[in-house]
C-alpha cells in the first residue's frame, strides 16, 4: 500500500525544487542568449540550446510527478501552468537563434537590450520561486521586479520597430525588416512570458496568505 499512500503525500520538495531548476536554466539560456548577441558563435548557439533541452527534460519529471500525486502542497492548476509558462520563456529564446540563423541575422544593440532584459527577467523569477516557501512576501518583490523587466522589454521593443521603418524603403531593407521583426516578436513574446509567470508567483503568495 506504499503506493496508495504516496499518492496522496504531498511531495512539496519535489515539485518546487523542479520549479527552481527550470528557472536556473531559464538564466543559463538567457546568459547564452545575451553571449550570443554580443558574439554570435556556435558555442553561444549551443548553450541556448542545450539549457532549452535540460529544461524540456525537468518540465517532463514535473507533470510526471503531478499526474502521480493528488495532494499538491500548492494548487495544482498553479503548477502546472507556472512550469509550461517559465518553459515557454526558454522556447522563445531557443527560436529567436535557431531563426536567426536560418534567416541569417545579425545581432544588433536592440537585440542585445532585449536579451538582457530577459535575462534579468529569468534571475528575479528564478529568485522569486527560491523564496517562495519561506519568504512570499520577498518572493512577490522578485515577482514584481520581472513584471518591471517586461515594462522595459516593451519600450525597447518599440524603438526598435521604430527603428526599423526609419529606414530606406528599397526592396532588400524591406526583406531585412519584415525578418528582424520576427525575431523581436519573439523576444517580446518571451518578455510576455516572464509576465505571466510573475503574475502566477502573485496569485500563489495570495493563496498561502
Amino acid at each position: 500500500m506504499s503506493w496508495f499512500r504516496d499518492f496522496f503525500r504531498p511531495r512539496r520538495d519535489n515539485f518546487m525544487r523542479y520549479l527552481i531548476e527550470q528557472t536556473a536554466l531559464d538564466v543559463r539560456g538567457m546568459e547564452a542568449l545575451v553571449a550570443y548577441m554580443s558574439q554570435p558563435s556556435e558555442t553561444h548557439a549551443e548553450g541556448v540550446n542545450a539549457a532549452e533541452k535540460e529544461a524540456d527534460e525537468v518540465r517532463r519529471m514535473l507533470v510526471d510527478e503531478l499526474n502521480r500525486t493528488f495532494v499538491t502542497p500548492l494548487d495544482r492548476e498553479d503548477i502546472y501552468t507556472l512550469s509550461r509558462t517559465v518553459d515557454d520563456l526558454l522556447d522563445y529564446a531557443h527560436s529567436t537563434v535557431e531563426e536567426m540563423q536560418i534567416l541569417k541575422i545579425t545581432p544588433c544593440d536592440n537585440l542585445k537590450q532585449m536579451a538582457e532584459v530577459l535575462l534579468e527577467a529569468a534571475k528575479e523569477l528564478h529568485l522569486a520561486l527560491m523564496r517562495l516557501e519561506e519568504h512570499p512576501s520577498v518572493a512577490n518583490d522578485h515577482s514584481r521586479k520581472a513584471k518591471a523587466a517586461e515594462n522595459r522589454m516593451e519600450k525597447v521593443y518599440r524603438r526598435a520597430i521604430a527603428d526599423l521603418f526609419n529606414g530606406p524603403a528599397d526592396p532588400p531593407n524591406i526583406v531585412s525588416m519584415l525578418k528582424r521583426r520576427e525575431v523581436y516578436r519573439h523576444l517580446s513574446n518571451a518578455a510576455d512570458r516572464a509576465d505571466q509567470a510573475a503574475n502566477i508567483i502573485s496569485d500563489i503568495v495570495v493563496k498561502m496568505s
